[in-house]
């Protein structure tokens, strides 16, 4: 037979149902109140932390591993210009009869007191096409240490977004278990007072209590990893670990899919992508290394042209035209081999590149489907189900058709819907980042 409600006691399905639906601020959008309301004030939005786009920006002109990418790349440029010179000039002085034997003087190193002096200029020029092979294969490595650069960095933003999801969803959860927790701390009451008045046994008041316990212990390892992440995001934007990092709003949401078609991806992914672009100027510097080997075929030469001067006058002038003669024919090929080989390797790791870059591509765009597909069943149809269930729970305990058992099993399991609703949604800004990674631009 049901327990009759004791007069003035308010209705208690009502109440929890309002706190729940209301003030605990856990609806199917995931953002509580308060947050959002903080999220209004300008203050609080210009805090480090708040958004990820803010964090990026930070890390982006600080991270020390960019930093020396970009340097790297700077030198690689400087390279250039080197490269494609012509060898400084040779000057040469030629002291002749320094004694003065010939004329009975005496020991002189001044130019118009021996017998004759004789400068040399000299210079010399390579093999046709040298020059430009080389300082094509100089600028084809720059451009590759560029891209270096930028692959550097679109790593170490992957792992900042992903581990802002991770620290996003995380507060996402300390805020739900929060009110979680002030809804046990209602029905813990709740149940003491029917205890009280006779309608309920002592055991619901019990088992309230080990419910808010264990829910205690949660909130205190959320809170440690909380703080575990927010010292990984502070060393990423080269921060003190324990420096303050604001707490982002709410928990991000589903990611925006609508762009992401699999062809399109897969093109942009090969046209794009920083690593697949370095290793395609790396073939290219090979290629061009390759010819200037190839240079080494054809003989140096160098010019030159002497005035010879006799007192104080220059008297005579000569020319001099020199050559090399390639007969190391033997150290050639073997230059030329090697050429090839590295042209080879090359190619091979920039397919090998690709390859894994489309595997990794179609990974992650499988993984985001999936938890699109889980986010609409869980938003559309479990968690409505669940909050009919723990509705109809508090509906049934306050009129005794219903143990607190039951109650308290309808709470757990719209409690873990939205942790999977949080989990699910984090997992996807995290897949998504590793697209991005693998564009080398935004979404």
């Amino acid at each position: 037979m049901p327990t009759r409600r004791a007069p003035g006691q308010p209705r208690l399905a009502a109440t929890l149902i309002a706190a729940l639906m209301a003030g605990s601020g856990l609806a199917l959008g995931l953002a509580p109140a308060s947050l959002r309301a903080q999220a209004a004030t300008g203050a609080e939005a210009a805090e480090l932390g708040r958004s990820l786009n803010g964090v990026l920006a930070y890390a982006r002109e600080r991270h020390p591993e960019v930093r020396a990418m970009r340097h790297e790349a700077d030198a690689a440029a400087e390279r250039v210009t080197p490269a494609g010179a012509l060898r400084d000039p040779m000057f040469q002085m030629e002291l002749r009869d320094v004694t003065n034997e010939a004329t009975g003087g005496n020991f002189n190193l001044l130019p118009a007191r021996v017998g004759s002096t004789r400068y040399q200029f000299r210079q010399t020029f390579p093999a046709w096409g040298q020059r430009d092979a080389k300082r094509d294969a100089a600028q084809a490595s720059a451009e590759e240490a560029g891209l270096r650069a930028e692959a550097t960095w679109a790593e170490v933003a992957m792992r900042i977004k992903t581990t802002y999801a991770r620290y996003q969803q995380v507060g996402a959860l300390l805020d739900q278990n929060r009110e979680i927790l002030g809804l046990m701390q209602r029905l813990e009451s709740v149940s003491q007072l029917r205890y009280a008045q006779g309608l309920a046994p002592q055991q619901d008041a019990i088992r309230a209590q080990v419910e808010r316990t264990g829910m205690t212990g949660e909130l205190l390892m959320l809170e440690s990893e909380q703080t575990a992440l927010r010292a990984r995001l502070n060393a990423l934007m080269t921060r003190p670990v324990d420096a303050p990092l604001a707490v982002p709003v709410g928990d991000g949401g589903l990611p925006n899919l609508a762009q992401l078609d699999a062809a399109a991806l897969r093109e942009r992914v090969l046209a794009r992508n920083p690593s697949l672009r370095a290793e395609d100027a790396r073939v290219r510097a090979s290629e061009r290394g390759r010819d200037a080997v190839w240079a080494n075929r054809y003989p140096e030469f160098t010019l030159g042209v002497a005035p010879i001067q006799s007192g104080s006058r220059v008297a005579e002038w000569e020319l001099m035209f020199e050559i090399n003669i390639p007969l190391q024919q033997g150290v050639r090929r073997a230059e030329e081999r090697e050429a090839l080989s590295m042209l080879a390797a090359a190619q091979a790791r920039k397919e090998a590149a690709a390859n894994d870059a489309l595997a990794a591509l179609g990974e992650n765009l499988a993984a985001l489907q999936a938890a699109r597909q889980i986010d609409t069943l869980t938003t559309t149809s479990l968690l409505p189900q669940a909050e009919l269930t723990l509705q109809a729970a508090l509906t049934g305990y306050e009129t005794g058709r219903v143990d607190f058992a039951t109650l308290l099993e309808a709470q757990r399991q719209i409690r873990q819907a939205r942790v999977n609703l949080i989990r699910t949604r984090a997992e996807a800004r995290m897949r998504l980042a590793e697209i991005e990674r693998l564009l080398g631009e935004e979404l």
